[in-house]
């Protein structure tokens, strides 16, 4: 999302890092560069003005003009006044656990606010919570059907009666929900194209109605500017508590991140990054200054993989590579556990120092599903002893998982090139006592 940002921010950087001392003209030179570079990111304008007047003037302080490595101490400032701007810490929900938490979800028709529903309940849900979904967007044709399909999916209770108004399923909702001991209430509200006084009034009516611990505004990130703008219209009539940011995967050039907090007062708590159910994270400014200055997210990167792997199949891996008996079937299951993170460029871009380096590019994300394909396409045996494959067997495969044969080669010889590997750093790791490091590569 931030991709532009960050090229533009790098060139900066380098450009001041490659001065032996900063001055107050190479400064104001790097400070006319980072507001450009706010501006057509779609920052809020009085916004980069502040962020600016604060970078320069900490910038100019004697510890960083007489620093021994200024563009190093620039770049922390920046950091800083980045998070700063996002809103320091990341916020979360404090569910009480002696009563039912109740959650209401405003917003625009089309910011992915029904999805956003879903994906709440699976995040609390994860964390041992009981959640429900109640439908109360009886405006858009196709809201409660979605919904029902969404908590269908995810087995996840929905609450729905497509005869009454949204105030009694609310009313009705709640109810059901205290009566199945349900933790958490996530009501779903209708979106609007745009701020219209009937809607907003029954909003109203259902907030007043259910007295929600907090009420989440879900906006679009791809709209930019125009996200900020109806976020503080939403904020005049709701005073909503939360935001969550969606689409944030997407090529969005970053201006809503940046400016809402500051614009309306209020934190994001969630950012969508993707379309699976559980693309779905809190925000953290401090990491997310971090992607925009191309410094990476390992702590992320971590976290996702904490969730997506399975221990006593990397524990079983490790005693496999111990023996050297590691198979193309070994292989598969690490690279599912890997796209079961997200897109490699995504992982990749969290690695600090990877991201600069994979700008120029062209990451194929599809790469593993036809890796995926070709293994798929083998026997048990083969799996097992990929020795035994000949040209015929190679044909056959490439037949049947649509691909060339130079495609299978291609893998067999990377497979192969693994393989030696695996056995030269099995040499070493009993030596130095490094058995986890190696299990962590592959997990």
């Amino acid at each position: 999302m931030f991709e532009e940002l960050t090229n533009r921010f790098e060139t900066i950087f380098k450009k001041l890092r490659g001065q032996g001392k900063l001055s107050e003209e190479n400064i104001s030179e790097a400070m006319r560069d980072v507001k450009r570079a706010l501006l057509e990111a779609d920052v809020n304008y009085k916004v980069v003005k502040k962020f600016s007047a604060d970078v320069q003037a900490k910038a100019m302080g004697s510890e960083v003009l007489n620093s021994i490595t200024p563009g190093q101490q620039f770049v922390k400032i920046v950091f800083d006044e980045l998070t700063a701007l996002m809103g320091t810490a990341a916020k979360t929900l404090r569910l009480h656990t002696n009563r039912l938490n109740i959650v209401v979800m405003a917003g625009l028709q089309g910011s992915g606010k029904t999805t956003a529903c879903s994906k709440l309940a699976l995040h609390y849900r994860k964390q041992g919570h009981r959640p429900m979904l109640i439908a109360c967007d009886t405006h858009r044709a196709a809201a409660i059907d979605q919904l029902e399909t969404l908590g269908k999916s995810l087995g996840v209770p929905v609450f729905l009666d497509r005869s009454a108004k949204a105030l009694d399923i609310c009313i009705k909702g709640l109810e059901q929900a205290r009566r199945d001991g349900i933790s958490l209430a996530i009501i779903d509200t209708a979106g609007r194209l745009h701020i219209d006084t009937e809607m907003m009034a029954e909003l109203k009516n259902i907030c007043k109605e259910a007295k929600p611990d907090e009420i989440f505004f879900v906006a679009d990130a791809m709209t930019g500017q125009d996200a900020v703008n109806v976020a503080a219209e939403f904020y005049k009539e709701i005073s909503f508590t939360g935001i969550v940011l969606t689409k944030m995967d997407g090529d969005a050039r970053g201006g809503a991140a940046l400016s809402i907090l500051n614009v309306t007062g209020v934190p994001i708590h969630f950012i969508g990054v993707g379309e699976r159910p559980d693309a779905f994270e809190l925000f953290y400014p401090d990491r997310m200054a971090s992607r925009i200055l191309g410094m990476g997210d390992i702590v992320s990167l971590v976290e996702r993989a904490q969730e997506t792997v399975d221990i006593e199949k990397s524990k079983k891996l490790e005693r496999k590579i111990r023996r050297s008996i590691f198979s193309l079937q070994d292989f598969l299951d690490q690279l599912q556990q890997i796209k079961k993170m997200g897109p490699l460029s995504d992982l990749l871009a969290m690695i600090p120092g990877v991201g600069s380096q994979i700008k120029d590019m062209d990451v194929d994300n599809k790469a593993l599903a036809r890796i995926e394909a070709i293994i798929n396409s083998m026997t048990k045996e083969e799996r097992e002893k990929p020795v035994i494959i000949d040209g015929a067997r190679r044909r056959r495969i490439s037949l049947g998982s649509g691909t060339s044969v130079q495609d299978v080669n291609k893998l067999l010889k990377q497979f192969d090139s693994i393989k030696q590997m695996m056995k030269r750093m099995n040499k070493m790791v009993p030596r130095r006592g490094q058995a986890a490091a190696l299990k962590n590569i592959f997990s």
